[in-house]
């Protein structure tokens, strides 16, 4: 199978939607594991940070399955949250994919985080949906069917107009394989190979247990999506912005140079990765500067690859008519200079105050955390509305 993995195409899918609408149970269905892993998680029974999952769908005959059959396609899911105080960390999410599942109860129907959701979807430019209309079993058939016709209506004249809606139960696993049937049909993003690497962090961990000897500590891990390029072992890597630190009251960035160990796609182990999946890649980093996400939101590539970290940014803005994410219809008032918005550049977040915008309608950001920007790399705009961040558009960086 090893072989074989790295072979069959792969889709990095992120799993959208309310809180409790059901998408971690969608996913313990489809894979078999649930992604709530971080005990915090599982007590409060919500995503807090990106959960991941992986499966492999399989071709038997001329159907689908996630069980037997010839290995057709490696699938990596994040789990983004559903909770309203995270949306930073679903458009880090929303940075790392190629397609969605977005799920929808038939109990509760469209909800604020839903539109919120979605509309961080068409930020991003995704435009492979898949929605899953859960939770059908604990509906009538007519709740059901006008449940049908609403979600029809919200997605009218959007990126997902003609996506397919699959009714599911993941309680009594009605309508599972159909979930796995659409996604074997989802069209894979063409990806440059031939180019520099482009990794994108969306975790980073040190696995050692606390005890462990000090010639048997495996070295830093980082979690996340190669964009672009190829990535090997042996390969000499650089992390930007990287290690930041504290100097004479002023905020410091050290970019990090180490070495692949070992490259990871689900339980398989790689000589070489190419983009696609989600991947982890092993270090030879001292784990305590992996350790707890710390380097989060920093980009990699092989030496010499990475222009230099910047506090200033140039964007293209597209704002929506209206803010989601609210009970109620508000408009969404153009940006102002010295205005404070939160920006997602890649899986970083960062705030940006609006410095300058041109006759062009160009805005020119200062950046409270660097980052690395590469043009026409998709930027989230989130606006603060009574203490909750909201998205207001996207942009691409210009320069």
């Amino acid at each position: 199978m090893t072989n074989e993995i790295n072979e069959i195409q792969e889709l990095n899918v992120g799993v959208v939607g309310h809180i409790d609408h059901g998408k971690t149970s969608l996913l313990s269905k489809l894979t078999g594991k649930f992604t709530d892993t971080h005990s915090e998680e599982l007590k409060r029974g919500i995503t807090i940070k990106l959960g991941y999952a992986d499966m492999t769908i399989y071709k038997d005959g001329k159907s689908y399955n996630n069980k037997k059959g010839k290995p057709f396609r490696y699938v990596s899911f994040v789990d983004a949250p559903g909770h309203e105080m995270l949306m930073a960390t679903m458009l880090s999410g929303a940075a790392i994919i190629d397609a969605a599942i977005l799920v929808v109860s038939a109990q509760e129907g469209i909800k604020p985080q839903t539109k919120e959701h979605f509309i961080a979807l068409q930020a991003k430019n995704i435009k492979n949906i898949i929605i899953v209309q859960n939770k059908i079993d604990l509906v009538s058939k007519d709740q059901a069917l006008e449940n049908y016709r609403k979600i029809k209506e919200f997605v009218k004249g959007t990126l997902a107009e003609n996506a397919p809606i699959i009714p599911v139960s993941t309680l009594q696993e009605i309508n599972i394989n159909k979930v796995v049937e659409e996604l074997a049909l989802l069209e894979i993003p063409k990806k440059e190979t031939n180019t520099p690497p482009i990794f994108l962090v969306a975790r980073s961990f040190d696995i050692n247990r606390p005890g462990t000897e000090i010639q048997k500590l495996n070295g830093g891990v980082l979690g996340g999506v190669l964009k672009k390029g190829i990535l090997r072992v042996g390969d000499e890597i650089e992390i930007k912005p990287g290690l930041s630190a504290k100097k004479a009251h002023k905020q410091t960035y050290h970019t990090l140079t180490t070495r692949i160990l070992s490259l990871h796609k689900g339980k398989e182990t790689l000589k070489e990765v190419h983009p696609g999946a989600s991947i982890s890649i092993e270090t030879s980093l001292d784990p305590f500067l992996a350790k707890t996400d710390s380097l989060t939101g920093c980009l990699v590539s092989t030496k010499g690859n990475l222009p230099d970290i910047t506090l200033k940014i140039n964007v293209k803005p597209h704002l929506f008519s209206n803010v989601s994410g609210t009970s109620e219809q508000q408009k969404i008032e153009s940006i102002k200079t010295k205005e404070m918005l939160m920006l997602n550049v890649n899986t970083t977040i960062t705030v940006g105050t609006v410095e300058k915008i041109s006759k062009g309608n160009e805005i020119e950001f200062s950046l409270n955390t660097p980052v690395v920007a590469l043009k026409d790399d998709n930027v989230g705009i989130a606006r603060n509305f009574g203490g909750h961040w909201r998205l207001i558009g996207w942009g691409e960086i210009i320069e």
